[in-house]
């Protein structure tokens, strides 16, 4: 091989890995003129070399329903370099973790954008799950609903980032999208804080009575712009917002009280004590077992308190 095809195959297999470790893949327009049938001819080859490891099966065919094609050539790129990463992500990501029951695929990958914004400088693997949350049937509007509702968590920078994201893979995508406008002539204060007990119940006004002797302004704002402004918007549904907010708190970390305030509000919503096991185990392959273990710690303790079962 000439130093120049040398040079072009190094820069494709780049491309290709800076989105890996499960956030698998650029924008499509990235992976070069590489066929459809190329990357479905290296995944089965991978999965021969695999030995016939019915994760590796399993995984590849949650792979490809998430994302298409685009996660085998991934993988196939990192052959030269980390084969072992490749079948762990197909492996343990798609083959484990992706395919257990309590969330749907829709559901799941909520919960990674979440996550991932929360992580930020993750704009690869945030391109790939823009896409794939589009490819298995999350809604153009949820998509930018989800990274509005992190602003209050993680702040505008992030926010704005993801966004800068979700704005390209739409381009990519050829999809037509109007925005919508939030149009509520009410008081803010007031729609706030209807929206926090429906949300936390009672306890979410204690929190901002807490703060009236250091910070009473604080807690205007989370009533007003956290609860009045972003929650209170009608685009992703009080379920979903809570999944994004569990992934996102859960990733950043040191957020204990945070998130035990919100595995709560998680439960009054309608997910099952069950459903927020799953969505912090999914956090895995983004975050890290120590975040999430620590995160299973507090939600232990929301679920004896209120003599929840997982079960």
């Amino acid at each position: 091989m000439n130093a120049s095809r040398k040079t072009a195959e190094f820069s494709r297999r780049t491309t290709l890995t800076g989105g890996a470790l499960v956030g698998i893949g650029l924008a499509e327009g990235l992976l070069g003129a590489a066929p459809a049938a190329a990357a479905g001819a290296a995944a089965s080859d991978a999965a021969a070399a695999a030995g016939g490891n019915s994760r590796y099966a399993r995984g590849l065919a949650v792979l490809r329903e998430t994302s298409g094609e685009r996660g085998a050539a991934v993988v196939e790129s990192l052959k030269d370099i980390a084969p072992d990463l490749g079948r762990f992500v197909v492996e343990f990501a798609y083959g484990d973790i992706y395919p257990r029951a309590g969330l749907d695929l829709r559901e799941r990958e909520l919960v990674t954008l979440g996550s991932l914004t929360a992580q930020g400088d993750t704009a690869p693997q945030l391109n790939f799950h823009i896409d794939a949350a589009l490819h298995v049937g999350v809604k153009p509007a949820e998509v930018i609903e989800a990274l509005i509702h992190l602003v209050p968590f993680m702040g505008f920078p992030r926010a704005l980032n993801a966004i800068g994201v979700a704005r390209t893979v739409f381009a990519d995508r050829g999809v037509a999208f109007r925005p919508p406008v939030m149009n509520d002539a009410r008081d803010r204060y007031k729609r706030g804080v209807d929206k926090l007990v429906e949300i936390d119940g009672r306890h979410g006004l204690e929190v901002v009575e807490s703060l009236k002797d250091i910070a009473p302004d604080l807690g205007r704002f989370i009533v007003e712009f956290t609860f009045g402004d972003v929650y209170h918007r009608p685009w992703l549904s009080p379920r979903r917002r809570q999944l994004v907010t569990v992934g996102a708190l859960t990733s950043f970390g040191d957020t204990a009280p945070q998130l035990r305030v919100h595995i709560g509000a998680a439960l009054n919503v309608g997910l099952s004590p069950a459903q927020v096991v799953e969505a912090l185990i999914h956090v895995v392959p983004y975050a890290g077992f120590p975040r999430v273990l620590n995160a299973l710690t507090v939600a232990r303790e929301v679920f004896e308190k209120r003599k929840a079962s997982v079960s």
